[in-house]
């Protein structure tokens, strides 16, 4: 593993990956086979095995964003920006593989059980991800070159604790997902606007 290693922005596991590493500013982490974090909308199933690190953000409104690269092998294999009060309280912006085989943007928020999103088909072999912290809200946006953001959701997540936030690797029913964390981000600042690309 990385002994004498530590995450950026002193993220720290809270569900430890299959492995990792940190080289040039690049956290590559490989998730575990049949790993996910979601509870099911329908039965209420939940699964919580996905790699997970997370750290506390500061104080007030805020910015957490970072470039993902994904080795897609299997159907919902992912990469994801989480934010999480507890594990009933949570939510995940991901750069996920769909069924089909086609990479896209899918959001995830959990409030007892999961309110699952699908977004847009993603082209390029990277994808920027944001989650703003918007006083009582959030706001998650992705962006294909890092300056444009294009909003996904917004929403309101009132948990039992003080949220967290950090990064999330699974593979639901694949042998692994392997994801690169890169340009990583975490900034004391307002988003100007949801809805102008900023």
């Amino acid at each position: 593993m990385n002994a004498h290693t530590s995450l950026p922005l002193g993220l720290d596991w809270a569900t430890a990956p299959a492995a990792w590493s940190l080289s040039d500013g690049v956290l590559t982490v490989t998730a575990a086979p049949r790993t996910d974090l979601f509870t099911d909308p329908l039965g209420g199933a939940a699964r919580r095995d996905a790699a997970v690190a997370l750290t506390t953000p500061p104080e007030g409104d805020w910015q957490f964003s970072a470039r993902l690269r994904v080795g897609f092998r299997s159907a919902w294999d992912a990469g994801a920006l989480v934010v999480r009060s507890d594990d009933d309280h949570w939510a995940k912006l991901n750069f996920e593989q769909a069924p089909d085989g086609t990479p896209g943007v899918f959001s995830v928020v959990t409030r007892g059980r999961s309110d699952d999103a699908v977004g847009s088909p993603v082209t390029g072999e990277a994808l920027w991800l944001r989650i703003s912290r918007i006083g009582e809200g959030f706001a998650f946006h992705v962006s294909d070159d890092g300056g444009f953001w294009r909003l996904v959701r917004q929403f309101a997540l009132t948990g039992p604790r003080p949220v967290r936030i950090g990064v999330e690797v699974q593979s639901p029913v694949g042998e692994g997902c392997r994801v690169h964390f890169d340009d990583i981000r975490l900034t004391p600042t307002s988003l100007p606007h949801l809805i102008d690309g900023r």
